[in-house]
């Protein structure tokens, strides 16, 4: 099993050659290429954008590191209010560009969240009906660009506390998976979001079996989205491996400890990555001695 973790946030201030390099050095097989800033300061919505990308391709062959995944602009769409009209109308193009970028550095799959502007108990089927459309309009350019689309287990807030949304149980992303019935679509199971809305991540990944194509690995204390590294938070990871292993997983270990990589000093990333390669090899270790 291959090993990955995010450019972000270390590219938002080094940029994203310098992340993958650091990653490279601290002995990680692939990165996932983070798509998370959506401004004019992102050389990828920039003319010259796909020289950018082929640069950035260029440089990670020399290293030896793959881009095995890729994580598309989010949210996906806002509710439909004046303000948020230019949003929505350009968010579409930028997943798409997200899309070809990553196909490009030759990630294998793009994370891409469902819509879920709506208050979900309130519009389940209105955000399967509006779900269904954005994703098939989507499949064209995965067919065309040689990349699976990953749907992804949400949360949102409502009276300040995390509660369930879109795809947040696993009835309801196998729906949505089963129902697309595609081969450019797959499922990226975020493990810390299942206990957020209370589901145990172990639960989940038996409930889905094959259908999970990639992960999102980290950790919290099942109330805060809080992205930290494994064992520090109350997610049980022997449990979590076990069941891995049990349906056979097939995908990459991916690492999204994005706040965990925030609190890191400059100086001490290399050995924040380098500490995190080792318990990833570990944790799948445990993976591979379940199956």
């Amino acid at each position: 099993m291959k090993i990955s973790t995010t450019t972000y946030p270390y590219c938002n201030a080094h940029g994203t050659a310098e992340a993958i390099r650091l990653i490279a050095n601290a002995g990680f097989d692939c990165y996932d290429y983070s798509v998370f800033d959506i401004s004019e300061n992102n050389p990828l919505y920039c003319d010259g954008w796909r020289d950018y990308i082929a640069d950035l391709r260029r440089k990670a062959d020399a290293l030896g590191i793959a881009c095995n995944q890729a994580h598309a602009p989010f949210p996906t769409s806002k509710l439909p209010t004046p303000s948020n009209e230019a949003y929505n109308d350009t968010i579409t193009d930028k997943v798409i560009r997200s899309m070809e970028a990553a196909a490009m550095l030759g990630a294998k799959a793009i994370v891409v969240h469902p819509k879920q502007h709506l208050d979900h108990w309130d519009h389940i089927e209105d955000h399967f009906r509006i779900n269904m459309e954005f994703y098939r309009s989507l499949a064209p350019y995965a067919k065309q660009f040689g990349i699976k689309i990953a749907l992804e287990n949400m949360w949102r807030t409502r009276d300040g506390k995390i509660v369930e949304s879109t795809c947040s149980s696993a009835e309801e992303f196998n729906r949505y998976f089963d129902t697309l019935a595609d081969d450019c679509f797959t499922c990226c199971l975020d493990l810390g979001h299942c206990g957020l809305t209370g589901f145990k991540a172990e639960d989940m990944i038996r409930a889905m079996g094959k259908r999970i194509g990639t992960l999102h690995v980290h950790d919290n204390d099942d109330f805060h989205d809080s992205h930290t590294l494994p064992f520090n938070g109350k997610m049980n990871w022997e449990a979590i491996t076990q069941a891995l292993g049990e349906i056979g997983y097939e995908g990459d270990f991916t690492y999204e400890t994005t706040a965990y990589q925030k609190k890191i000093p400059d100086y001490l990333m290399p050995d924040a990555l380098s500490y995190m390669e080792k318990m990833a090899r570990r944790l799948c270790e445990q993976i591979d001695a379940a199956r």
